[in-house]
C-alpha cells in the first residue's frame, strides 16, 4: 500500500505512488480532468484527475465534490512548475480517491469575497482559508523560535498564575471574577511579579502564557487577550536589557525567514525588509523622540496629521507618533527612558532625574509599533514602598514583592513581547485579529 505523507514533503517522493490525508478547497472540472486543490494541515497540493485512468463512477464523484469534502487521495507524484500549491511544482497523478465525508453543499465561506464581520462569525472555519493557514504557521514557527533561543540561553520556563489577587500594569483594565470565600480575583495582566521572585532562585526565567487586559479599545492592536513572553533576569541592567532583546527578536526573525518562506510569500510579505533585522538596533532616548516629532511636526503640511503629532512632554506615545518615529529607521528602534508618569510602578528611576526611568520600548519598522515593553526594576525596598503608595497601590498584596527587595536585592531587569503584535509585523498583514486562532476583542467572546 502507497504510504500516506505530508504534502510538505512531497518533493521527496517524485515518481512514487503515494496517499495524502486532506480536505479539498478548490475544484476545477474541464471535460476529462479534474483539478482538485487538496490541503492535508502541512500545505496545499495539485491532484488531477483524468477520466481515463478512473473508474466511471468515481470520476462522476469527483466532478461534484463539495469543497471542505474530507478525502483519502492516492496517486503519483510528478513535477509540473506550473502546478499551483506546493512550492517548487509538485502535483499528484490520481489512481484512487476515498470520500471519508462529504461536505454540505452550503459551506459559509465559498471562494469569493466576504466581510470582516462575516468571516469574524465564521472564525472556526475561516482557519481553513489558505491565508489564516499561513498567518498561524508563522506564528507557530515564532512561538519555536522563542523557546529555542531562551532554551539556548540559559533560561528557565516558568509558569506563573493566571488569576492574581492584585495588579501588574494598573488597576484600571482588570478583569475581576469571584474566587470563593477570598473574596475577588483578577485575570493576569502579567507574570512579571512572579517572575522577579524566580530569579532569586533561578537567575534566568521566561513565563509564557495568555495575559488579559480590559481596555476598551477598537484599534488594530488592540485584543483583550493576547499571549506574551516575559523574560526577566537578575544581575541586569538596562543596556544589558536592550541587548538581549536585540538579540532575541534578530534570532526569531531569522528562524521564521528560514521556515516560514512559502507562507510569508503567499502573504505578499516584502521579506526584503525583514532581512535587514540585524543587531545593533538604533537607540534613541524619549527626549530625542520627542524633538523628531516636533521637526516632523513642523515639516508637514497636513493640519490633520499636525493634530495627530501633536504631543507635550510626558505623554506617551499613540500610533501616529510610532508610525512616524519608525519610518526613519529600516529595523526595530529602541526608545528608552520614558517619562515616570507614563509607566507602571516597579521601574527604577533614572539617576539624577527621577521625572525619567529606565525604561524600554522596541518599535517595529514599517508602522507596526511597540512589539516589546521593559524596564530595568526598583531593588530597594523603600522605594518601591515609596512608589506602591503613589499609585494608591495596597501594601498588604505587594509586601511579598517588596520582601523579594529586602532578601538578597540585585539589579535586575525583563521585557515582555507581545506574540501577535510581533506575527503581524513579520506576516505583514494589518490587524492583529488575524494572528491567534480566536481572537477576543471587547465585542467578541465567540467562538
Amino acid at each position: 500500500m502507497a504510504p500516506v505523507i505530508r504534502v510538505d514533503q512531497i518533493d521527496r517522493y517524485e515518481s512514487q505512488q503515494v496517499r495524502i490525508h486532506g480536505w479539498v478547497y478548490n475544484r476545477t472540472h474541464k471535460g476529462k480532468l479534474v483539478f482538485l486543490l487538496v490541503r492535508d494541515g502541512h500545505g496545499f497540493v495539485q491532484c488531477v484527475a483524468f477520466k481515463n485512468d478512473l473508474d466511471a463512477d468515481l470520476f462522476d464523484q469527483i466532478t461534484r465534490l463539495p469543497q471542505e469534502t474530507s478525502v483519502i487521495v492516492t496517486g503519483e507524484v510528478r513535477r509540473d512548475p506550473r502546478a499551483p500549491g506546493v512550492p517548487g511544482g509538485y502535483e499528484l497523478g490520481v489512481t484512487d480517491l476515498v470520500i471519508l465525508q462529504p461536505a454540505a453543499e452550503d459551506y459559509p465561506l465559498a471562494l469569493k469575497e466576504h466581510g470582516v464581520d462575516f468571516v469574524m462569525e465564521h472564525r472556526h472555519l475561516w482557519l481553513r482559508m489558505p491565508s489564516q493557514w499561513a498567518i498561524l504557521r508563522v506564528r507557530a514557527a515564532l512561538i519555536a523560535a522563542m523557546r529555542e533561543w531562551l532554551d539556548n540561553n540559559g533560561y528557565i520556563n516558568m509558569d506563573t498564575p493566571i488569576l492574581t489577587p492584585a495588579a501588574c500594569e494598573g488597576t484600571t483594565t482588570l478583569f475581576e471574577t469571584p474566587y470563593f470565600d477570598e473574596g475577588v480575583a483578577y485575570l493576569t495582566q502579567s507574570g512579571q511579579l512572579y517572575n522577579e521572585a524566580n530569579i532569586f532562585a533561578f537567575s534566568k526565567v521566561y513565563s509564557f502564557g495568555p495575559t488579559f487586559r480590559a481596555e476598551k479599545s477598537k484599534t488594530r492592536r488592540h485584543l483583550t487577550e493576547f499571549w506574551m513572553v516575559e523574560p526577566e533576569i537578575a544581575f541586569c541592567d538596562l543596556e544589558q536589557l536592550m541587548e538581549i532583546e536585540e538579540q532575541f527578536v534578530s534570532h526569531i526573525v531569522k528562524r521564521v525567514l528560514e521556515r516560514c518562506p512559502a507562507e510569508l510569500a503567499s502573504l505578499g510579505r516584502d521579506t526584503s525588509q525583514l532581512a535587514k533585522v540585524a543587531p545593533p538596533f538604533p537607540r534613541i532616548s524619549y527626549d530625542q523622540a520627542v524633538e523628531m516629532l516636533k521637526e516632523i511636526r513642523d515639516q508637514t503640511q497636513d493640519l490633520e496629521q499636525k493634530e495627530l503629532l501633536s504631543l507635550e512632554w510626558g505623554s506617551d506615545f499613540g500610533s501616529p507618533h510610532e508610525t512616524e518615529l519608525t519610518s526613519k529607521f529600516d529595523k526595530p528602534v529602541f526608545i528608552y527612558g520614558y517619562p515616570t508618569q507614563v509607566k507602571a510602578f516597579y521601574m527604577e528611576p533614572w539617576p539624577g532625574r527621577p521625572e525619567v526611568c529606565k525604561s524600554v520600548d522596541l518599535l517595529a519598522p514599517e508602522g507596526y509599533g511597540e512589539v516589546i515593553g521593559g524596564s530595568e526594576r526598583i531593588s530597594n525596598p523603600d522605594l518601591l514602598l515609596k512608589r506602591l503608595h503613589e499609585h494608591d497601590l495596597p501594601q498588604e498584596a505587594f509586601q511579598w514583592y517588596i520582601d523579594l527587595r529586602r532578601f538578597g536585592s540585585v539589579p535586575h531587569a525583563g521585557f515582555g513581547m507581545g506574540i501577535e503584535r510581533t506575527v503581524s509585523w513579520i506576516c505583514g498583514i494589518k490587524h492583529i485579529r488575524e494572528t491567534i486562532p480566536f481572537p477576543r476583542t471587547i465585542n467578541r467572546v465567540y467562538p
